[in-house]
């Protein structure tokens, strides 16, 4: 569960305390904040918990129904029902809604890169990919990081700092350059240099080969040797659920009113994409949530 999707949960409780509230969350954690991972890997976080802002317990003690490690799988927006999986049973079951808050979020950009699909090549966005970053650098020297904006160039400190032998690849010229004028990226990638830190700029990577020892990433360019690579190039809106059933940008973005509301005046979206569901029956609101989050009130 997301950031949108916790607070969502604790202010429809706060101002309807007789909601019935269910959360679904397809993962075993909840308020993981990804953008301490670079210090959790770089060990400034000593204690993962820092990591997490509530939990399934502190929201249940809030009033809501808490369902970890169940997946929302399909909506029906015409019906006004939700399919859900549970995880570790695989039983489904059907629940119907009056309102749905949309609070899944974003996931990585994953492009069709030949060998991508490697136990080598990890992503970095949730809590599992956090554990499997830091247990896998334990034994990986050299880490290539395919991605210079803010969570690649994160990274690449963060492991140059526990003296590990990083390269930092992008396609574009210079590190952050959506973020930050050469004046002063040139004075970051110096500062790079000045750790160890390898740079492969103006480097697009065409293809990884997974060997018994590492992983060899071949760009345009040149060939890099790795221990372990990680792939850190953006990411996209995770909303596969609603598409072809509400209005959204090329990129998969919901377009919203100033109410949040999708084109589907049922369906509402927190600012960052993600889901649950508002059921009124009577005068009791009922939330579902999902994914990574779901809520629905009745």
């Amino acid at each position: 569960m997301y950031h949108d999707g916790t607070f969502a949960t604790q202010q429809i409780l706060a101002e309807n305390p007789d909601a019935q509230v269910t959360v679904y969350e397809r993962n075993d954690v909840i308020s993981f904040l990804s953008c301490g991972i670079a210090l959790y890997l770089g060990g400034q976080v000593k204690d993962p918990q820092g990591l997490f802002y509530s939990s399934p317990d502190a929201l249940s003690k809030l009033g809501a129904t808490i369902k970890m490690r169940h997946d929302v799988t399909n909506i029906d927006n015409q019906a006004h029902t939700i399919t859900v999986e549970d995880l570790d049973t695989h039983e489904t079951t059907t629940e119907a809604y009056d309102k749905l808050v949309m609070t899944t979020g974003s996931w990585p950009v994953i492009p069709p890169i030949l060998g991508i699909d490697s136990d080598k090549v990890l992503l970095c966005k949730n809590w599992a990919h956090a554990q499997a970053l830091f247990e896998k650098a334990a034994s990986s020297k050299r880490i290539a990081v395919i991605g210079a904006g803010y969570i690649g160039a994160e990274l690449a400190e963060a492991y140059s700092l526990k003296g590990h032998d990083v390269t930092l690849i992008d396609a574009q010229d210079r590190v952050m350059p959506k973020y930050y004028d050469q004046a002063f990226t040139d004075k970051i990638e110096q500062d790079y240099v000045d750790h160890g830190v390898k740079l492969a700029l103006s480097q697009k990577v065409a293809s990884f080969d997974t060997t018994a020892t590492g992983v060899t990433i071949t760009t345009d360019k040149e060939t890099i040797e790795a221990d372990l690579a990680i792939l850190c190039i953006g990411f996209k809106p995770n909303t596969d659920l609603l598409k072809g059933k509400v209005d959204m940008a090329d990129n998969g973005a919901i377009i919203t009113n100033d109410y949040m509301q999708s084109s589907d005046p049922d369906i509402l979206l927190p600012v960052i994409v993600q889901q649950f569901t508002i059921t009124q029956r009577a005068k009791m609101p009922t939330f579902h949530w999902q994914p990574t989050p779901f809520v629905k009130v009745s």
